[in-house]
């Protein structure tokens, strides 16, 4: 038998290929990879803004109350730097959606740096960029297809979230503006993580740079909205989050600010094109140093090598955990300021199910806090699926070292740094409530209103391990899983789920601390569940083929 193979299509006559040749066909095959993860993100995202807009409009019924609520977040400097400023303290979408117009951009950013990178130095990390490119496939069509898939996503994001808050009664220009506030953020710092994908050799590398810049510019909007007196100030202006927000959705919607954004797209983006061809493949303008040829005793285990690769993503995140701690326990005290209506109680009541306003929003936050740790748990049980498909598990295994062994370093380190983060929270949160109510007596209950939450975070854990043991290629079925239970226990409340399909989300069964009743019984259930469902992983592992 014979076979024929088509030769490849030739360059052109000057023997230069198209620069972009073989985009459609990237930009198609990256779409068909993302298309559930991104599908998820999108419906969370939209599923949020709508369901906060529903939420605050049977909060703040009257003008008077949304004023109130307005002057409680401008006057109160915390605030300002978490959420932003309220532009038009009468505008019932201005003061519904103000916890989710900075924050919703920065998260839409976020997705934006993972997306880029994952299609461009990850790809060509893995070496699977190279075999692309021996076809026809030209310089710039890995870069184009995953800004165009970044754009693209940004943009639909926009207008199904607009679509989800008109459905809600909200102005359909308003609602446009958020939507394209959060895709204008998107954009930006997909051309940023484009960027910095050009500048390192490796992918981990260039998301931590680009989650970087994120910071600062956040941190720059924050600087900017909390010292502002009847605005932001130039600080504000600096920064694209700041640019975001300063579109003012039902705020007079100022469609022109968008425009800086876009601009700032262009601009970095073009300077990654412009590395993208003047650098080797696989190469990057900062190149790694060639590590020492014998490993230090303290990498003499799995848990120490383990420890040694997550050590600087478990450092960013602690350090967010620890700020998001603080920022919490300085609102707690002034809630009652800010939530002055039965409505806004009535909520607040549902979302931590007790009496004490105070211990009720703690607890509110503690849980929505919980779900965020979570999601450190969840990547970094995924690690493992990293290593093993960037081939760096197999020369570990062909050691002494057992799949067990080597799965169980990975595990302590997301177990132990879920308890690390949470602590954090309850520390500092406790500290900075205890500071503001001048009783510091409030720290312990706080700690222990965080580190309830823990079996639940681990159940989220376990369900990654779970299925990367089971079926690896699934292994995004974990973030499915974390949007499923926040949509059941977090927003259950606020839409009147039934009881029972709140029950399915492991957030449900955690006391509702500090204030409520303490009970053990169901720690000790979530615990046995979570630790039913690392065997099963490990036991999945021990039987499949690595790869």
């Amino acid at each position: 038998m014979t076979a024929t193979l088509a030769r490849p299509a030739t360059a052109s006559a000057t023997g230069r290929r198209d620069g972009f040749a073989g985009t459609g066909t990237l930009l198609r095959l990256a779409l068909r990879r993302d298309r559930v993860v991104a599908s998820i993100w999108i419906l969370l995202f939209v599923v949020m803004a709508a369901s906060s807009s529903s939420a605050s409009q049977d909060l703040y019924t009257t003008l008077e109350s949304r004023v109130r609520a307005a002057n409680a977040v401008n006057e109160t400097p915390a605030m300002l730097a978490l959420y932003g400023r309220v532009f038009d303290p009468t505008s019932l979408g201005a003061v519904s959606l103000i916890k989710l117009g900075a924050m919703g951009a920065a998260l839409a950013a976020l997705v934006a740096i993972f997306t880029v990178v994952r299609h461009t130095r990850a790809e060509e990390e893995t070496g699977r960029l190279e075999l692309l490119g021996a076809a026809v496939v030209g310089r710039y069509a890995s870069l184009t297809a995953a800004l165009l898939l970044a754009t693209g996503t940004s943009l639909v994001l926009a207008l199904l979230t607009g679509l989800g808050l008109i459905g809600t009664g909200l102005p359909a220009q308003g609602a446009l503006a958020f939507g394209l506030s959060w895709a204008g953020a998107g954009i930006a710092f997909a051309a940023v993580a484009a960027l910095t994908a050009q500048v390192t050799e490796s992918a981990r590398t260039a998301r931590s740079l680009a989650a970087a810049v994120l910071a600062a510019a956040y941190l720059l909007r924050a600087a900017g909205d909390a010292t502002g007196t009847d605005t932001s100030t130039w600080l504000s202006w600096v920064s694209p989050i700041g640019w975001a927000q300063q579109v003012r959705p039902f705020a007079g919607d100022r469609w022109w600010v968008l425009i800086y954004l876009v601009a700032f797209a262009v601009l970095v983006a073009a300077g990654a094109y412009a590395l993208v061809a003047r650098r080797d493949h696989g190469a990057g303008l900062l190149a790694q140093k060639p590590g020492r040829p014998a490993a230090s005793p303290s990498l003499s285990s799995p848990l120490a090598l383990a420890v040694r690769l997550q050590r600087g993503g478990l450092a960013g995140w602690l350090v967010g955990m620890a700020v998001g701690g603080l920022v919490l326990g300085s609102i707690a005290s002034r809630i009652g300021g800010f939530v002055d209506t039965p409505e806004a109680r009535d909520m607040i009541m549902k979302l931590g199910g007790e009496r004490g306003i105070v211990d009720a929003f703690l607890s509110a936050e503690m849980g929505i806090l919980a779900v965020i740790v979570s999601a450190y748990g969840i990547s970094s049980a995924m690690r493992l699926r990293a290593e093993e498909t960037a081939l760096r598990a197999e020369p570990i295994l062909a050691t002494r070292v057992g799949r067990v062994r080597w799965a169980a370093s990975h595990l302590v380190v997301a177990l132990a740094g879920t308890t690390l983060l949470m602590a954090a929270v309850g520390v500092f949160g406790g500290f900075a409530h205890g500071a503001a109510s001048g009783d510091l007596g409030e720290t312990g209950r706080v700690v222990a209103a965080a580190l309830v939450q823990l079996p639940a975070v681990w159940v989220l854990t376990g369900i990654t391990v779970l299925v990367f043991g089971v079926a690896p290629g699934l292994v995004m079925a974990g973030w499915g899983a974390l949007v499923v239970f926040l949509l059941l226990g977090q927003m259950g409340p606020l839409f009147g789920l039934p009881r029972w399909a709140m029950d399915l989300s492991p957030f449900t069964h955690t006391p509702k601390l500090p204030g409520g009743e303490f009970a053990a019984a169901p720690l000790v259930w979530l615990t046995l569940v979570a630790a039913a469902l690392v065997a099963a992983g490990l036991a999945a592992f021990r039987r499949r083929d690595v790869g």
